[in-house]
């Protein structure tokens, strides 16, 4: 009898994983990928140290979103808009559009190459199915099945796990990179640095968490804001703690897995420069063999599935919640038309930058520019709100995620000067 009990529990913890599973798992992206793959062949172990230090600062900002979306019953950007300029929300908002739909771009050609190189055929047309597939499920598919569907798309990130066993780890040197960082700050280095917090703590992670917690309320009749319906708050509250801290482990564990994996194998043979994703699973091959290649691949192409409705619903939200559309993917596309129009444009403009003559890499770097600094004055607009007793009411932020929210605005905000000051 405690086999099947044990089941039951597995399976109510797991029901209760949501935006933050989802927002977690969308972090480690094709692109980030691609980061976390340069880290560990670069830089080895030596980068290892960043995943410990971002982790409780992106889980208190995911989580300050999460609750602002749970109490106000309205999104982040819709927030921000009652406290910041309007002017000023909109280019935050146009800016994100822009960064969201050059990493949809970088994304769904490293998915393209990835299942290229695993099965053969030619890139472009695969990258032309899996944005098929990406528009038509967010089009036609019902938000309480499509959640569904993205949540047990999470599982593609354990191939990086399962990477892990396939190649022979300095697990010493493994366990000394996570808390001795030992590197010579030259651009390089702090280049990298900053590119692991912009891929971290990415400003479409913040949107699409608060729209997904007014998502969740809007889905379910006995829900509603914790403004109008307090004594909610205590279950809701647990649910978003335990979503978010799981979500953003899940993130920073499958980076770990990355990071170890390319400096136990590329760097370790002296391939040290990778460009995107694609290239990392080409150059583990002949190093770690076919099984960490097809696994690798697999992992692209998994993450790719999931982060490009994120990266697209997110600009759908936070254009259309600043303007005072009708927003949410459990909407019909005529019910919404200006907020599915933005998914589709910006997903349509993505594979543009894919057959366009444009660099992918760096237009990715350029998308990475525009986040680092999107990202602080987003982040500011988000503490006002979380602080604000006319937004928040008795549910105002407490003390211990405000101070780990603005250390990590400051964070960004250093990230974002130092990624100036050296390009």
């Amino acid at each position: 009898m405690r086999l099947p009990f044990r089941r039951l529990r597995h399976a109510a913890v797991f029901q209760q994983l949501g935006p933050g599973l989802v927002t977690g798992a969308a972090d480690d992206d094709p692109s980030g990928i691609a980061t976390y793959s340069q880290a560990g062949a670069q830089f080895g172990y030596g980068m290892l140290w960043t995943m410990p230090l971002t982790y409780p600062l992106m889980t208190a900002v995911q989580m300050l979103c999460a609750q602002v979306g749970r109490v106000t019953g309205r999104g982040l950007a819709e927030n921000m808009g009652q406290i910041l300029p309007r002017w000023l929300v909109t280019l935050l908002v146009a800016l994100l559009f822009v960064a969201n739909t050059i990493n949809i771009g970088a994304d769904v050609a490293a998915m393209g190459e990835a299942a290229a190189l695993a099965g053969g055929g030619h890139a472009h047309l695969f990258t032309l199915l899996f944005v098929a597939v990406s528009l038509t499920l967010q089009l036609f598919v019902p938000y309480h099945r499509y959640v569904r569907f993205l949540k047990w798309l999470t599982m593609a990130l354990f191939a990086y796990v399962a990477v892990l066993f396939a190649v022979q780890v300095d697990w010493a040197q493994a366990a000394a990179g996570l808390v001795m960082p030992k590197l010579h700050l030259d651009g390089a280095a702090v280049t990298m640095i900053v590119a692991i917090f912009g891929t971290t703590i990415s400003p479409y992670l913040f949107f699409w968490q608060s729209a997904q917690e007014v998502e969740e309320v809007e889905g379910d009749p006995d829900a509603q804001p914790l403004k109008e319906a307090p004594q909610q708050a205590r279950k809701a509250f647990k649910r978003i703690r335990l979503d978010t801290f799981v979500g953003m482990a899940m993130s920073n564990l499958i980076a770990l897995a990355i990071m170890i994996s390319t400096a136990a194998t590329l760097h370790a043979t002296g391939k040290t420069d990778i460009g995107t994703a694609a290239d990392a699973a080409k150059a583990l091959e002949p190093v770690a063999g076919p099984f960490a290649f097809a696994l690798f691949s697999l992992g692209i192409i998994g993450t790719g599935l999931l982060a490009v409705p994120v990266l697209a619903g997110s600009a759908a939200y936070a254009i259309g919640e600043s303007r005072g559309w009708k927003c949410g993917l459990e909407n019909k596309p005529w019910e919404a038309v200006g907020f599915y129009a933005i998914i589709t444009l910006s997903t349509v403009l993505g594979l543009g930058i894919v057959v366009s003559p444009l660099d992918p890499m760096k237009a990715l770097f350029w998308s990475a520019v525009i986040n680092g600094i999107a990202a602080v004055p987003i982040m500011i607009g988000l503490m006002l709100v979380a602080q604000s007793r006319d937004r928040m009411g008795h549910f105002r932020a407490a003390r211990s995620l405000r101070v780990f929210g603005w250390l990590a605005t400051a964070v960004m905000a250093a990230a974002a000067f130092a990624m100036l000051f050296f390009h």
